[in-house]
């Protein structure tokens, strides 16, 4: 997540896009970049208590969500692959967000995104 703030920070202070811009874009994608739980609920393989379960565990051994719910027999490990795949096909880069709320065309976003990724490259070399 870090990565799309400083992303657009940089955009906003060249004066690309603005603030509000950055904060569409993000909800742009919580909306469309949903959790493996969302997505399990969704289908009626986890009930609310069933992620809630999950999501203790999951904060006592930072275990992956997908993990946790196979070991504790509460999804199969086919069921979390089929979420996965449908959370990676749906999943919204803030780029992409960015193109979608009309505040960039999609080749300047390519443009500053290889811009801003030597930018990074520098900055940790």
């Amino acid at each position: 997540m870090r990565q799309h703030i400083l992303f657009g920070s940089y955009l906003v202070e060249k004066s690309i896009i603005s603030a509000m811009d950055v904060i569409k874009a993000r909800f742009v994608q919580l909306k469309n970049n949903r959790k493996i739980g969302e997505l399990a609920q969704a289908k009626g393989f986890l009930t609310n208590d069933d992620i809630l379960n999950i999501l203790a565990i999951q904060e006592e051994t930072r275990d992956k969500f997908g993990e946790i719910a196979v070991r504790e027999k509460y999804l199969t490990k086919g069921q979390v692959e089929e979420l996965l795949k449908e959370q990676e096909d749906n999943y919204i880069f803030f780029g992409e967000a960015l193109v979608q709320i009309g505040a960039i065309a999609k080749e300047e976003v390519m443009k500053q995104l290889k811009e801003f990724n030597k930018l990074e490259t520098q900055d940790s070399g």
